[in-house]
């Protein structure tokens, strides 16, 4: 399939169609509800929201996001052509409504109409050994963006030292804070030590994984568990009406930092948890 087709049909997929772990973990969410509760009603529109857009291949949701593109290519491969195929995906799905118009100039409050600006797709690329191309596709919420946050440890208000148990202590107050304004459930990325900028990338990076799927760090493993647990103690709910599920994943990932920091980056996603990816080998391509 031609690239830019191939970069255009992701695009479909990723705004139509919800990954079948999220969708999975919205459904068990549902049946956690007691009959007859606001969660339970809320989590059944989400249900029929779901299975509606995928039907009519419509937008799960009005806000389509920012488009967030990550390419792994082959040694030698070009950039360009992933950028100039991401860049055209882009205003041909605009066109086709599959996303919305979402690229603002932040000077002049123009919007570009089709998606296309400065960093707008925002496109990573990665050059690794294999032989085949991933290009990795997240649709970022406006509402859900937000509500992200980032502390800087040690935070003497909330009593967090420079440890996980510090960490801990800042993510549950990030998502007490954003209450339901991120269109709970959410998923929560963090992102712990590198500076400010990479700090944040970190934490965004973590939705690329899976629901379900542990850290390979047994440290953060845990941390993952337990902030799951304790963070839908918290009673938020969907959309903030109360309830027994506020996320429905947590993913945490750890870099290097200078001694003088300690950065801690949050990055939250609404339930419409948008993100896919294409596997290009010759002339074959495969999404997930």
């Amino acid at each position: 399939m031609e690239l830019k087709k191939a970069m255009l049909e992701l695009m479909r997929r990723a705004t139509t169609d919800l990954s079948k772990d999220v969708e999975d973990a919205v459904k068990q969410a549902y049946d956690r509800e007691g009959e007859g509760t606001p969660a339970k009603n809320v989590f059944g529109t989400i249900i029929e929201n779901i299975g509606l857009a995928r039907e009519a291949s419509t937008p799960i949701c009005q806000d389509t996001g920012s488009v967030i593109i990550y390419v792994d290519f082959p040694v030698g491969d070009s950039e360009k052509k992933y950028r100039e195929a991401a860049e055209w995906a882009a205003a041909e799905a605009t066109k086709l409504q599959y996303l919305r118009p979402n690229a603002v100039d932040p000077v002049t409050c123009k919007n570009s109409g089709n998606n296309i600006g400065t960093n707008a797709p925002y496109l990573h690329f990665h050059q690794w050994d294999k032989d085949e191309v991933r290009v990795r596709l997240m649709l970022k919420g406006g509402g859900s963006e937000n509500v992200g946050a980032q502390y800087k440890l040690p935070d003497t208000g909330l009593k967090a030292g420079r440890d996980l148990k510090g960490v801990k202590k800042v993510v549950i107050d990030a998502v007490q804070k954003a209450q339901g304004q991120g269109c709970a459930p959410g998923v929560i990325g963090i992102g712990i030590g590198g500076d400010r900028v990479t700090s944040f990338a970190l934490s965004k990076e973590q939705f690329f994984r899976k629901l379900g799927e542990q850290s390979t760090d047994p440290d953060l493993a845990a941390l993952e568990k337990e902030l799951y647990e304790d963070l839908n103690k918290l009673g938020i709910g969907p959309m903030g009406f109360g309830g027994k599920t506020t996320c429905l994943g947590v993913y945490a990932g750890k870099q290097h930092r200078h001694p003088a920091t300690f950065y801690v980056s949050i990055s939250y996603t609404c339930w419409a948890y948008r993100r896919k990816q294409m596997i290009i080998k010759g002339s074959e391509v495969t999404y997930d």
